[in-house]
C-alpha cells in the first residue's frame, strides 16, 4: 500500500509539473499569436489514452509518462516534422515572430517551474514556518550507519566542524558534505577533537546514502512491557529509560543491537525511574529480547514562524537554494570519482515521497522538483529548453539564423543524449532493487 501512495503522489506532482510547463510555453505563444498544433501531458508516439480539438489546438494525454510537449508551429522540435519546414513562414508560425518574442516563448516554461517553486516554498513557510535542529541540542551525539563508521565517525560522536567550519544546525551536516566536496569533519569524541579526513570515494558513497549516513542519538524510554515477559518480571515498567546495559551506555538505535550481544546472559541495566537511577539485573532470552517496545526520546527543535510578507524572502531564499544544490550536485557528479554511479531515475523520485499521504511533504518535494526541472531544462542541450535558447541568442547576435540541418541533426543528438542518460539512470535504479 506504501508504494500505491508513492506512485500516486509522484504521477500527481509530475503531472502537475508536465502541465504548468508547457502552459508557459502554450500562454506565451498564444499572447504573440503563434499558433500552437498539440498541448499533451505525457508522450503519444503511435497513439494517444485521449485527446479532443479545441480550436487549432490538440489536446490529449499520451501513455509514456517521460513528460509533456507542446508542439508549436514553424518551429524544429520533439515532433521532427521536416515537412512543415519546408513550406514558406506563415504569419502565425514561431519562425516567423521576431527573436525577442521567441526567446519569451522558449523560456515560458522554465519561468513557470521557478515561479511554481516560489509559490510553494512561500507557502509552506506561512502555513508550517520552518524548523530546524541545532547541532546544541543533539546533546547524546550521532548515530553512524556502516558507511558513516567506514568513513571514521562513531556513535555518540559531536560534529564540531565540516571543512573547517563550525557547524550549528545538524540538518545542514551531511549536506554540507556533500556540496563543498569537504575533505575532512572533526568531531569531538570522549573530551578530544578528532580529525576525520574524507577521499573522493567516501563522498561518492556518501551521495547515494543522504539519508541514512548520520542521524541524532535519541535516549530511549520503554513504551510498554509484554505481560509475561522478562522485563515485566524484573520489575520494568512504561515510561522507564534504560540508560546502560552492563556498562555500556544505550540509545533508542543501539538498544536491540546490544541486548543481541547478551543473548542468554545476565546483565545488569541502569534504569531511571521517575528520575531516579536503579540498577537492575535482567537475564536475557537466548533470542536477546527481554519483551518490551521502546520509543525514542524528542530532541528540541527550533520553530520558526512568519507572516504572509515575512514568508516572501523565505520563498525567495529557499528556491534559490534549491538552485543552488541542483547545481552542485551536478557538478559533482562529473568531477567526484564514482560520482555517476549514484544517479538516479524515476524509481529513485518515486522512493522520496512519504509512504503515507502527507500534503507538506508532497507539496516540499514538488517545489524542489518544479525548481530542479526549472535548472536542468535551461541547461544548453539540443531537445530541452536551453538548447533553442541556445539557438536563439547565437541568431540574436549575430543576425544570422542557424542552419535549419544542423538544428535537426542537433535535435536527434539531444534526444539520443538525453535517452541514453534515461536508460543509464533507470538501469542503475534496477540494478539497485535487486542488490540490497
Amino acid at each position: 500500500m506504501g508504494v500505491l501512495v508513492q506512485i500516486s503522489q509522484f504521477v500527481l506532482s509530475l503531472s502537475i509539473l508536465i502541465i504548468l510547463h508547457e502552459a508557459g510555453h502554450f500562454f506565451a505563444a498564444r499572447l504573440f499569436k503563434i499558433r500552437v498544433e498539440k498541448f499533451y501531458l505525457f508522450f503519444d508516439p503511435w497513439f494517444s489514452l485521449f485527446k479532443y480539438k479545441k480550436g487549432d489546438t490538440e489536446y490529449g494525454i499520451g501513455w509514456l509518462p517521460f513528460g509533456g510537449y507542446v508542439k508549436i508551429s514553424g518551429m524544429i522540435d520533439e515532433s521532427m516534422d521536416k515537412e512543415q519546414m519546408k513550406q514558406p513562414p506563415q504569419p502565425y508560425e514561431f519562425r516567423a515572430k521576431p527573436g525577442w518574442q521567441r526567446l519569451i516563448v522558449m523560456i515560458g516554461g522554465v519561468t513557470v517551474n521557478v515561479i511554481l517553486g516560489f509559490v510553494i516554498f512561500t507557502c509552506l513557510a506561512y502555513s508550517n514556518g520552518t524548523s530546524y535542529l541545532p547541532m546544541k541540542n543533539v546533546t547524546h551525539g550521532i548515530y553512524c550507519d556502516s558507511l558513516a563508521s567506514n568513513v571514521g565517525l562513531k556513535n555518540m560522536d559531536t560534529v564540531v566542524a565540516v571543512n573547517g567550519k563550525t557547524v550549528t544546525r545538524f540538518d545542514s551536516v551531511t549536506m554540507d558534505i556533500i556540496f563543498n566536496k569537504a575533505k575532512s569533519i572533526d568531531v569531538r569524541r570522549d573530551g578530544k577533537l578528532v580529525h576525520i579526513p574524507i577521499s573522493e570515494d567516501n563522498l561518492a558513497a556518501i551521495l547515494g546514502d543522504v539519508k541514512g549516513f548520520i542521524e541524532p542519538l535519541y535516549a530511549m524510554h520503554i513504551d510498554s512491557i509484554f505481560p509475561g515477559s522478562i522485563a515485566e518480571k524484573s520489575g520494568l515498567k512504561k515510561g522507564d529509560r534504560i540508560t546502560k546495559i552492563d556498562s555500556i551506555p544505550t540509545y533508542f538505535q543501539t538498544t536491540v543491537p546490544t541486548f543481541q550481544k547478551f543473548k542468554n546472559k545476565d546483565v545488569i541495566l541502569s534504569v531511571i525511574t521517575n528520575g531516579t537511577l536503579h540498577l537492575m539485573p535482567v537475564h536475557v532470552s537466548d533470542s536477546g529480547k527481554i519483551g518490551m517496545e521502546i520509543k525514542p526520546d524528542t530532541l528540541q527543535l527550533v520553530h520558526n514562524h512568519y507572516s504572509f510578507f515575512q514568508s516572501i524572502p523565505v520563498g525567495i531564499h529557499n528556491t534559490f537554494a534549491t538552485i543552488g544544490s541542483v547545481a552542485k550536485q551536478l557538478n559533482i557528479i562529473f568531477t567526484v570519482k564514482g560520482a555517476h554511479k549514484q544517479v538516479g531515475s524515476f524509481i529513485s523520485i518515486t522512493k522520496s515521497y512519504s509512504k503515507v499521504w502527507d500534503w507538506s511533504r508532497f507539496w516540499a518535494f514538488t517545489a524542489f522538483i518544479s525548481v530542479m526541472l526549472a535548472f536542468i531544462n535551461i541547461l544548453p542541450i539540443p531537445a530541452l529548453d536551453g538548447g533553442h535558447v541556445m539557438f536563439l541568442l547565437y541568431e540574436m547576435i549575430t543576425g544570422r539564423k542557424p542552419n535549419e540541418k544542423v538544428m535537426e541533426y542537433a535535435q536527434w543528438a539531444g534526444m539520443i543524449l538525453l535517452l541514453t542518460i534515461m536508460i543509464y539512470a533507470n538501469g542503475l535504479d534496477i540494478g539497485r532493487l535487486f542488490h540490497k
